[in-house]
């Protein structure tokens, strides 16, 4: 503000410059044409379109890089997971989701997740190498809060992150331990959260994949249904669902900010090695 009234605020002082006649300019006589000093119109619209086209391509080539677009990748890995769900604990199967995990780090991570009569899993799946490699399975009669909306830090964090997100609460007694927070590689929290994948507009099929808000209804629906099936004692049934921030309490993150730039927590092709 202090530049701008030194510049031209009321109290700077007007400076005058007066030309000599050599600096005067000539003005155009009567019937001259003047020379166009801007583009066509059709220079600009056909510029906009090059950007836009160029932008487009960097998009689709940047995307292509994920393995779960390769053809046939998905389905694989859909027909994968469904092979771990036991029948006698889950259930039937309801739903597959391609989500991302984000931790109490700011870490992203891919995840495929599962909707079942009496759980739901989170599964930890390989697009290189076509492998479950982690699973994490949760009762649905045990699930009592659900909140989703955008995301927030600590006040002097310097940390952010765009969009929306869902947390899934399966224990609200329960709050992780000091330790707990401060240790990157720790599980043991009472709640997961999840945001969009990065391909969900690549089609309308990952759109329906990567949609957190069905999948948000869907997980409360069967988690309805389940408390009213097996009611755990001592628990209070039913499920809350809370419009509000989704908190992460992370102040640096200099891991986080360089794995999710470099989407280190997704199966990607990465030059000339893979993830």
């Amino acid at each position: 503000m202090a530049d701008a009234e030194e510049e031209g605020g009321p109290g700077a002082e007007v400076q005058q410059h007066h030309l000599s006649p050599s600096e005067v300019p000539e003005c155009p006589q009567p019937g001259a044409r003047r020379e166009e000093t801007t583009e066509r119109p059709e220079e600009d619209a056909e510029a906009r379109l090059s950007a836009r086209s160029t932008h487009t391509s960097l998009s689709q080539f940047r995307m292509k890089r994920f393995f779960v677009l390769r053809p046939g990748t998905l389905n694989q890995a859909i027909a994968d997971v469904k092979t771990l769900v036991d029948k006698e604990i889950d259930g039937s199967v309801h739903s597959v989701w391609l989500m991302a995990e984000v931790d109490h780090w700011n870490n992203e991570k891919e995840r495929l997740v599962l909707i079942t009569d009496n759980t739901f899993l989170v599964i930890k799946y390989d697009f290189v190498m076509f492998n479950c490699e982690q699973i994490q399975r949760i009762p649905l009669n045990f699930v009592d809060r659900i909140s989703h909306g955008a995301f927030s830090f600590p006040q002097r964090s310097l940390l952010q992150r765009e969009g929306e997100g869902v947390r899934v609460f399966w224990d609200r007694l329960r709050e992780p331990t000091f330790t707990s927070r401060w240790n990157p590689f720790t599980t043991d929290f009472p709640f997961i959260t999840f945001t969009y994948h990065p391909v969900r507009n690549v089609s309308d099929m990952f759109t329906a994949l990567c949609d957190i808000q069905m999948f948000r209804e869907q997980l409360k629906d069967a988690a309805q249904r389940a408390h009213t099936m097996k009611p755990v004692p001592g628990k209070a049934n039913g499920v809350l669902v809370l419009n509000q921030n989704i908190h992460i309490d992370a102040y640096v993150g200099l891991m986080s900010f360089l794995g999710n730039q470099n989407k280190l927590g997704y199966s990607m092709a990465r030059g000339n090695i893979g993830f």
